[in-house]
């Protein structure tokens, strides 16, 4: 089967579960009842159901999401809010726990547990160590 492009830009799709969204018909801007994130009701193709393996981040993001709620720093809503927000290019380029991470540090900005320099700071601090995420969490 051919690989679909993307008719605005050309190019295949980065991430492979929104290939069918590539389809003009399916694009959001040609139904304004739709926004781009809407993908209820469509025909996505078959669904994957073999398991895969959660690296140690996309684990931390999943812990994150589950403490941060029970602790009332966000709320599904919250969460859902920013993701929308993100815009079409955020669902085309990041995976799903990149997306997930940005929301919930959106959120935690936003409900006050630490800000925008503090985070900033801290980046810097572990850029300094010279450590790659693997090296820091003790990956192989």
């Amino acid at each position: 089967m051919a690989e679909k492009t993307n008719p605005q830009e050309g190019t295949p799709s980065k991430n492979p579960a929104r290939r069918w969204h590539d389809d003009p018909a399916r694009r959001w801007h040609d139904n304004p009842a739709r926004r781009w994130h809407d993908m209820g009701g469509d025909d996505a193709g078959p669904v994957p159901t073999d398991q895969h393996d959660f690296s140690l981040w996309e684990k931390r993001v999943d812990a994150l999401m589950i403490i941060g709620s029970a602790k009332g720093y966000f709320t599904v809503d919250g969460l859902r809010r920013v993701l929308e927000d993100m815009g079409e290019d955020a669902f085309e380029t990041m995976t799903y726990y990149e997306r997930w991470i940005a929301s919930v540090n959106q959120n935690l900005i936003e409900g006050g547990a630490y800000t925008t320099a503090e985070l900033a700071a801290k980046m810097d601090d572990v850029a300094r160590r010279g450590l790659t995420y693997g090296d820091a969490a003790g990956a192989p």
